[in-house]
């Protein structure tokens, strides 16, 4: 059973092994009959496998998550009930990776095009404009959490010349911070000109970017996630970016997605909100699709080559 969108070559290679029910995770009653008669469930982003869904699939012996991401899913309820949980943690990296350096790039390089002919005051008034207060060089990138995703920004804002410094949970040689220096919460914190933010979604990581941690930051930081919406207090961020009028929030993920009118930082002129886009590329949703393989491979008794850790 597929419950959301995956790539057609993934679902045509799926479908010659098994039989393949597509319906999606809002279906309702037939969402929960197909679930029903599914020895396997692949999703993507929306469809929660909680112990109350694993309930409905007494034959489930599978779920695949085409994402890097474990957090919509129980995996201890799945494994009480002796399903095995699979996923494509390398799969969304480069797209992930590239679309924060392209955040970076458009937040501190404005660009305007010409779209007509422009008499020479104009032309002027247009370059002045456009001129970038500082250049990538001059600033440190603060990084926290130096996973895959982490490793891979420190790697190429390095060769961007940025003075990159990192904080993690765990020690790393030297061999593997790909030029990134490490430094504690509070050096992070203080010596960002960019902080982004690349953290794993252990519950201990909800609700981490507080009020607290904000008192630690220049007022003119720009602050990136592209991780998960519930690292940040969206309350707590809204306050210190009405505040701090020379710092900017460029956040690709919230709690809740979709959020509300209601959402804390709706408005702001200083806050920039995008819908969930930093994996949004071809490439990165076929990687993703292909969890199909390691989901095959349970089903056909075989070891699964990505399981949930």
């Amino acid at each position: 059973m597929v419950s959301e969108e995956l790539s057609a070559g993934a679902l045509a290679w799926l479908g010659e092994r098994c039989e393949v029910e597509c319906v999606r995770f809002d279906a309702g009653a037939a969402f929960d009959a197909a679930l029903s008669r599914a020895d396997a469930l692949v999703v993507r982003t929306y469809t929660k496998v909680t112990a109350e869904l694993l309930a409905k699939g007494a034959r489930l012996r599978v779920v695949g998550r085409a994402g890097v991401g474990l957090d919509s899913i129980d995996v201890c309820a799945c494994r009480a009930r002796g399903v095995e949980v699979v996923y494509t943690p390398d799969a969304n990296t480069v797209a992930v990776s590239e679309y924060v350096l392209a955040l970076v790039v458009d937040a501190f390089r404005p660009r305007g095009f010409v779209e007509g002919a422009l008499a020479q005051a104009e032309w002027s008034a247009l370059r002045k404009e456009m001129i970038a207060p500082r250049q990538l060089s001059e600033l440190t990138l603060g990084i926290l959490g130096l996973g895959r995703i982490g490793k891979r920004v420190a790697r190429w804002a390095r060769a961007l010349d940025m003075n990159v410094i990192y904080h993690d949970l765990l020690e790393m040689p030297e061999a593997v911070r790909c030029g990134a220096r490490p430094v504690s919460r509070d050096e992070l914190l203080a010596g960002a000109d960019v902080l982004t933010i690349h953290v794993d979604g252990r519950a201990s990581n909800r609700g981490l970017v507080t009020a607290e941690w904000l008192a630690r930051v220049k007022r003119d930081v720009t602050i990136v996630n592209t991780s998960r919406g519930f690292v940040v207090e969206a309350g707590a961020l809204a306050a210190f970016l009405r505040t701090s009028a020379g710092a900017r929030a460029i956040l690709d993920v919230h709690e809740p997605e979709p959020f509300g009118a209601e959402y804390p930082l709706l408005g702001l002129p200083n806050a920039f909100l995008a819908a969930h886009l930093a994996a949004c590329t071809r490439t990165a949703h076929e990687n993703m699709s292909w969890v199909v393989r390691d989901v095959w491979r349970v089903l056909a008794g075989e070891a699964a080559e990505f399981s949930a850790p």
